[in-house]
């Protein structure tokens, strides 16, 4: 038996990968051809009203009718190329809106006027139409992200319930935009436009508020600070800054190896008095304090006898090379 290739690709995930494209293009070869028959069903429809109808300024109805017909096509042909971006539903949704757009312009177009005066106020109100479709999509595709978050059947019922809610309210309220002209609407139907008005503004809030109280939190980075070395003696203050890792260098002293060195006024040591034995001008100097032993009392060295000469006295000698003191220790090479 030959082991199975670790690099090679799992078929499983390729196929459902597939299968998700294909039906991804399939649903939106679908709606391109929805368009296209919405499309040519409004044009028909224009068409048999040019031919049937009055001839009460056909003209600009004419000119009006290629316009929509033109902003169709091209918002059809942006939706397809925005479609691979966006999910599935959203896609089909949005096409379903301009189709609705299409035909509800068409009907506004071509109805007849109660009134001469009113042509500008349903070009304003086929606007308003297009801006409710719109934005019942925009609320519909960000409350199914909120509801994502946190998926019980409380909030898929909460869900359904508002959903449903929006996309009445925007019926109820495109009605009399579209048909306010010819219909004569009761007390109560404005009434029920409100009551479903607050319903669904109650479902808006209630998804995101159940989301705040009992949706998982999304864990934060927590950034790990490394611990802060002791100073270092006659040099902490001034010493730049060193990684945690790295531990601070001693302050260099004299040959002593006791009293430090003076700091100049930029932090650094005073090498030039290591030679010389006298700080720079404007050297800060320290003081180190020797401990001292506590020793005996010695006896004070007998004075010499006449009889007995004095011993030569022995040179002193500073360490270093003819009286100069060493060079000063070098930094440990990592």
């Amino acid at each position: 038996m030959t082991a199975p290739d670790p690099y090679a690709t799992p078929a499983p995930a390729m196929d459902q990968a597939a299968h998700a494209d294909g039906s991804r293009s399939s649903l939106l070869r679908a709606a391109i051809w929805v368009a296209i028959g919405a499309l040519i069903a409004a044009a028909v429809v224009c068409v048999l009203w040019v031919l049937l109808g009055s001839q009460n300024d056909i003209i600009g109805r004419a000119f009006l009718t290629i316009l929509l017909l033109v902003g169709f096509a091209g918002v059809a042909i942006l939706d397809a190329h925005l479609a691979p971006t966006r999910p599935a539903w959203f896609a089909l949704a949005s096409m379903g809106s301009w189709i609705v757009a299409l035909l509800l312009g068409a009907i506004m177009i071509w109805m007849p006027e109660r009134y001469p005066w009113l042509g500008f106020s349903r070009f304003i109100q086929f606007l308003l139409i297009v801006l409710i479709l719109q934005l019942v999509l925009l609320h519909v595709r960000f409350y199914l992200k909120a509801f994502q978050r946190y998926d019980t059947p409380f909030t898929r019922t909460v869900a359904v319930i508002t959903i449903s809610l929006v996309v009445a309210l925007a019926a109820l309220l495109i009605i009399p935009l579209a048909f306010g002209e010819w219909l004569l609407l009761a007390d109560i139907y404005w009434r029920i436009v409100v009551a479903v008005a607050i319903l669904a503004a109650l479902g808006t809030a209630l998804v995101p508020l159940v989301n705040v109280l009992f949706a998982p939190k999304k864990p934060h980075a927590h950034v790990a600070h490394a611990p802060l070395a002791p100073p270092a003696p006659y040099g902490a203050l001034a010493a730049p800054a060193a990684p945690a890792a790295q531990e601070l260098l001693p302050w260099p002293t004299y040959v002593d190896a006791v009293t430090p060195l003076p700091m100049l006024p930029d932090g650094s040591p005073d090498w030039n008095a290591y030679y010389t034995g006298y700080p720079s001008p404007g050297a800060h100097v320290f003081t180190a304090i020797e401990p001292v032993a506590h020793a005996e009392p010695q006896a004070a060295p007998a004075a010499p006898t006449p009889s007995q000469p004095a011993a030569p006295a022995q040179p002193t000698t500073a360490p270093g090379y003819e009286g100069y003191p060493p060079p000063p220790p070098l930094p440990p090479r990592a």
